[in-house]
């Protein structure tokens, strides 16, 4: 059972770019007491934590880095930095280790997820961060977007969502294995991607697919407990009691058929165990 703390995030989270234009004050509650952002900063539990943003998976590194420094410091949280890690050769940069040592949390941004399992797979970069993952109290990875859809052991990498429900048309790679027996999806309402992650889970029946709608995230305790946090919805879907699949007879191109699949819809403070598959409506949330 893992001592750390994760955080999926579905991708467009609010950093809090309204408070600038002087937006009404509904704004400002969300951004500085129900935003995702801010509910990151108080798994920490530590009072000036040093937080490392990795940008590994986005085609324009600087931009995005400077956008959470920015973010974070509008919620008074400034002990901020940049890995900028965009080859192999830097994930195992002696500097670059030594910071994530140093670190109380870690988040990965949004782009490409094959860019980071390509990139940080089998590198001792990944073998510390999954240690204190594994082995550290109160130690967060949160992850948007890519970073979150490689959060999993099973890591969907590709897949139009308009030809997804054709066989062969979702892409599964490995991920960076944080958690087991989950495959996530992100901005998942926003791009119709129900379909993918169906396909996903009909072909990974042990798995549950959890598809996380924009500025909407998980909490995952203990390897099984998943808290909703932010403004939309997360849908679950869950294949354990499939009864008819053609998706192994059929070849590729050809639509699945899948009997029984089971789904979910949970908002915010929304609670569900994965070992119990008990799904818990909780008022007050956990953080």
């Amino acid at each position: 059972m893992a001592k750390g703390i994760l955080v999926s995030i579905g991708g467009a989270e609010d950093k809090g770019t309204d408070l600038e234009a002087g937006v009404i004050d509904r704004n400002r509650l969300n951004f500085f007491e129900l935003g995702i952002l801010s509910s990151f900063i108080k798994l920490i539990q530590k009072e000036n934590p040093r937080i490392e943003v990795i940008t590994t998976a986005s085609t324009i590194p600087d931009e995005v880095g400077e956008n959470y420094l920015d973010a974070f410091s509008k919620l008074d949280c400034h002990n901020i930095g940049h890995l900028r890690i965009r080859n192999r050769e830097d994930a195992s940069d002696i500097a670059n280790i030594d910071r994530l040592k140093a670190a109380d949390a870690i988040m990965f941004s949004g782009g490409n997820q094959l860019k980071l399992t390509s990139i940080f797979g089998g590198t001792e970069f990944l073998q510390i961060l999954s240690h204190r993952y594994n082995n550290e109290e109160g130690f967060v990875i949160a992850g948007t977007s890519a970073g979150a859809m490689a959060m999993s052991n099973t890591m969907i990498y590709e897949g139009n969502a308009s030809r997804s429900h054709l066989k062969g048309e979702v892409k599964i790679t490995t991920g960076l294995a944080f958690v087991k027996d989950v495959i996530i999806d992100s901005h998942f309402d926003k791009r119709g991607r129900f379909s993918r992650l169906a396909q996903a889970v009909a072909s990974n029946p042990q798995a549950l697919g959890i598809g996380l709608g924009e500025d909407t995230g998980v909490i995952i305790r203990n390897d099984d407990t998943l808290e909703i946090i932010g403004s939309g919805a997360v849908i679950l879907v869950d294949g354990q009691n499939i009864r008819h699949s053609n998706i192994a007879e059929i070849n590729d191109g050809s639509p699945i058929s899948v009997e029984n699949i089971k789904v979910h819809i949970l908002e915010r403070g929304n609670q569900y165990n994965l070992q119990t598959k008990k799904f818990e409506a909780k008022v007050n949330e956990m953080i």
